[in-house]
């Protein structure tokens, strides 16, 4: 059997019209893969912007005819390309594993230095959901003091962007992950000189993987839509296999989000569904057409949760009750060991009065990533250089580093270690972890462990009693205040869904999960 696979023009198109053909041929062997590719009318009209253009699904609507007259079977399209109005004719029925939904900032090496002088940043987008939800998380995130902000539109496809970048009088530009992500990795061979000029553009960028819970994503966005005729059943029943059922039902419901707002390309919200085994997660921020600021995030648990609670009985109702520890900084000789000391060099050189730390070890290899769980983590004396990779544990975390001058290049959202960052392709290789916390610190196994400072209890009592429903914020916390109060495991306990989690499950609590102490409060408390 021959099936035809149509897709626009543009690398990225083919690349995954590409892999839904690879996919097709792996369930079904005997399968003749043929492909057709077209421009769209969003190809053809390069000056307008998009949110401006009045035609419903200007990448998409041009190739329903053709799947209607049977000239090809199969169109594979970016899902959120496609307008939120269904058709009577043709239908989506599949789409593969999702990609990386988060939106990445570029930001030419060369342009940093005028933008912390002048603070004025210039940053090229033609989304209108990025240019509002960006505004004030950049001037957080960044590390320089930034006093304007300006979004100049853009249009392209993604390496006619990258080359605008450096080319134009700007400081930044801001394209979809999964995009760079699929063209740097492609396999074919056709694709190899686009993969030269973007690795040679990223070499002269600082990179940045901006975190759903500031800036979610377009909905669908990283998600790949398969659509037929509504008449082929035998095409449907080809697509059955691959479909990834998990992605498929999340990007219905950021869809539906969308369209509750009125749905289209101009609108300037974002909509981001996320499932893991605690729960789904929604995000939700942006700015509606009728003036409604949105700013949401919410989970839907996948076990019960207990009954409202008194108010009297919950701890910690105010944040600051569990300052149980002051922070002690290990000496840089002491938290070292040769090994360490060789492994990253060109760190520990800067714990030390030398010059400038060497950006390279022994061997010619480049000193380890930094997964930072706590600001502290950080000494202070430490020289983070401009081709450091800095992942965060989460957003108080990366906002803190990046008000001491620290380039920060994404984070793990305080959803745990288990977030996998995904920059092994924006970094060109394996990336080698090592996790700056306190002694005795959460580790997974997976990274390697440099303790920078011990927590020491504070002489103080700490008097639980009367309460039984508990939230922590902390592992270490949970765990000093068991060791005092054997009585706490026989409690109700709540958490977050970061490696808090992980530790009371390790001493045999089965928690219940909440995205924060503020969200607890307000949902359970009577």
């Amino acid at each position: 059997m021959r099936v035809t696979i149509a897709s626009r023009r543009s690398d990225l198109a083919r690349i995954q019209a590409y892999q839904v053909g690879d996919a097709l041929r792996a369930a079904h062997p005997q399968l003749e893969i043929n492909y057709s590719f077209h421009e769209s009318l969003g190809d053809k009209n390069q000056n307008d912007p998009l949110w401006q253009m009045p035609e419903k699904g200007v990448f998409t609507q041009d190739f329903r005819e053709g799947l209607l007259q049977r000239e090809f079977d199969l169109v594979v399209h970016s899902w959120k390309d496609l307008a939120i109005e269904e058709t009577a004719e043709t239908e989506v029925v599949a789409t593969l594993p999702r990609a990386d939904a988060r939106d990445l900032l570029l930001v030419p090496k060369s342009r940093w230095n005028e933008v912390e002088r002048t603070g004025v940043m210039s940053i090229l987008t033609s989304s209108p959901r990025r240019a509002h939800n960006l505004d004030s998380f950049l001037r957080a995130a960044l590390p320089a003091r930034l006093s304007q902000l300006n979004f100049v539109n853009v249009r392209g496809n993604v390496p006619t962007r990258v080359r605008k970048l450096l080319q134009l009088d700007v400081d930044g530009l801001i394209v979809a992950k999964a995009a760079l992500d699929r063209l740097l990795a492609a396999p074919q061979s056709e694709l190899a000189a686009t993969q030269k000029d973007l690795r040679e553009a990223l070499s002269r960028c600082r990179w940045m993987v901006l975190p759903l819970r500031e800036n979610p994503s377009a909905p669908a966005q990283g998600a790949l839509a398969v659509e037929i005729s509504r008449q082929r059943a035998d095409i449907r029943e080809l697509l059955a296999p691959l479909n990834c059922s998990d992605t498929f039902s999340a990007v219905l419901s950021e869809r539906e989000i969308l369209r509750s707002y009125g749905g289209g390309c101009h609108q300037k919200i974002g909509a981001s569904v996320l499932r893991r085994p605690f729960g789904e997660i929604t995000l939700l921020r942006g700015l509606a057409d009728d003036g409604e600021i949105l700013d949401r995030a919410t989970l839907a648990p996948s076990k019960p949760r207990p009954p409202k609670i008194s108010r009297d009985e919950m701890w910690p109702v105010n944040p600051s009750d569990v300052d149980w520890f002051t922070r002690e900084t290990i000496p840089a000789e002491n938290s070292l060991s040769l090994w360490e000391r060789v492994r990253v060099r060109g760190l520990a050189d800067a714990l030390t009065p030398s010059p400038q730390p060497s950006r390279k070890g022994r061997g010619g290899e480049n000193p380890p990533a930094l997964w930072i769980a706590k600001a502290d983590a950080l000494p202070d004396h430490w020289n983070v250089g401009a081709d450091q990779i800095v992942w965060a544990s989460g957003m108080q975390t990366w906002k803190r580093l990046a008000r001491r001058g620290v380039w920060v290049n994404g984070c793990a959202e305080s959803l745990g270690e288990q977030e996998s960052p995904r920059i092994e392709t924006l970094a060109g290789a394996a990336v080698d972890w090592l996790k700056l916390t306190h002694e005795g610190g959460y580790t997974d196994g997976e990274r390697a462990t440099l303790a920078t400072y011990r927590l020491v209890p504070k002489n103080e009592a700490i008097d639980l009693s009367g309460k039984k429903y508990f939230f922590w914020k902390s592992g270490s916390s949970f765990e000093h205040a068991l060791s005092r109060n054997s009585w706490l495991k026989g409690m109700t306990h709540f958490c977050g869904p970061g490696n808090t989690l992980r530790i009371l499950e390790g001493n045999g609590v089965e928690p219940h999960v909440f995205l924060d102490h503020v969200q607890w409060l307000k949902e359970m408390s009577e």
